[in-house]
C-alpha cells in the first residue's frame, strides 16, 4: 500500500521540474510533459520512488544505523533539521564541511574540541581565564556549534545520506560514493540521477514539496525504530525469564515441600510400649540352728 497519495503530491507542487531549456537527458523516465517551458514529472512514478526510499529506511532505522540528513539551501534546512531532530537523526544544515565522510577522524577531534569547551565551562576552568580568552574560545565554541552541532553525537560514520538538491550538496555525493555509501535524494529534471542510489523525482526548490516528502521519509524511520523497540523489550523479557529458570531449576520442588503437612515425632518413631519391672522379692531370713 502506498504511504501516500497523488493529490497530496499534486497540492504540495511536487510535480513541477526546472525550466525545459536546463533539463538533463539522464531524467527523461521520470518527466511525463512539458507546460509553459516548464517540465512536469510524472507523480506516479514518484510514488513508487518514495516507498522504495521509505521502506529502505524503515529498514536502516529497524538495525539501528543512522541516515544524515544534508540540506544547505534556505527553502529546506529548518525544515531539515527539525524533521532529523524528531527523529533522532544527525543533519548538516550550515555548511557541509570538506572532507565530513571521507576524513571523518578529524571532524571527530572538533567535536571533541567543542565538547572539551563545554567542561571547562562547568568545572569552573573557563571562569579563570582571562577575558580575552574567554572571547576567543566562545567564537570558536559558537563556530563549532553551527557547523557541527547537529552530529557531535554521531561517533561512526552514517549507513546512509538523505540529500536536497544534489547539485548544491554535490560535494556530500562525491564523498558518499568514494566511501559506498547510499545516498537517498530529492532529484530535479535539470540534475543528473547516475550517482544517486535511491532517486525521488520531486521539486527540490518548494517548500511544501520539500515538507512532505520528509514527512513520509521520517514516518517511516518513526515506524523502523518503534519496531527496534518492541524487538528489544521482548528480547529482555525473554531474557529475564530465562535467567529466573536457571537460578532457580526445582522451584516447584520447593514449593511442594513448603506446602506439605508438618511430619510428627510419634509418626515417625511411635513410642515403645512402657517395660514393666520385675518385683523384687522379700529377704529371707535364716533358720536358727
Amino acid at each position: 500500500m502506498p504511504r501516500t497519495n497523488f493529490q497530496e503530491l499534486l497540492d504540495a507542487g511536487v510535480h513541477f521540474g526546472h525550466l525545459a531549456r536546463k533539463w538533463n537527458p539522464k531524467m527523461a523516465p521520470y518527466i511525463f510533459d512539458q507546460k509553459n517551458g516548464i517540465h512536469i514529472i510524472d507523480l506516479h512514478k514518484t510514488i513508487v520512488k518514495i516507498d522504495e526510499a521509505a521502506d529502505a529506511m524503515k529498514e536502516l532505522a529497524r538495525s539501528g544505523r543512522k541516515i544524515l540528513f544534508v540540506a544547505t539551501k534556505k527553502q529546506a534546512k529548518e525544515i531539515v533539521a527539525e524533521k532529523a531532530a524528531a527523529v533522532n537523526m544527525p543533519s548538516i544544515t550550515e555548511r557541509w564541511a570538506g572532507g565530513m565522510l571521507t576524513n571523518f577522524p578529524t571532524i571527530r577531534k572538533a567535536v571533541k574540541k567543542m565538547n572539551t569547551i563545554d567542561k571547562m565551562k562547568e568545572d569552573g576552568t573557563f571562569e579563570k581565564l582571562a577575558k580575552r580568552e574567554r572571547l576567543q574560545i566562545n567564537r570558536q565554541r559558537e563556530k563549532l556549534e553551527k557547523n557541527l552541532g547537529s552530529i557531535r553525537d554521531m561517533s561512526r560514520l552514517p549507513s546512509a545520506l538523505f540529500v536536497v538538491d544534489i547539485q548544491k550538496e554535490a560535494n556530500a555525493v562525491k564523498e558518499a560514493n568514494r566511501l559506498n555509501i547510499p545516498v537517498f535524494a530529492m532529484v530535479d529534471t535539470c540534475c543528473d540521477p547516475t550517482p544517486i542510489d535511491y532517486v525521488i523525482p520531486a521539486n527540490d526548490d518548494a517548500t511544501k514539496s520539500i515538507e512532505l516528502v520528509l514527512n513520509i521519509l521520517c514516518q517511516a524511520i518513526e515506524e523502523g525504530l518503534s519496531e527496534r523497540k518492541l524487538e528489544k523489550d521482548k528480547e529482555v523479557t525473554e531474557e529475564t525469564n530465562e535467567g529466573e529458570a536457571l537460578s532457580n531449576p526445582t522451584g516447584k520442588r520447593l514449593r511442594a515441600r513448603k506446602s506439605a503437612k508438618p511430619v510428627s515425632v510419634e509418626e515417625v518413631a511411635p513410642a515403645a510400649e512402657p517395660v514393666e519391672v520385675a518385683e523384687v522379692a522379700e529377704p529371707v531370713e535364716p533358720k536358727a540352728e
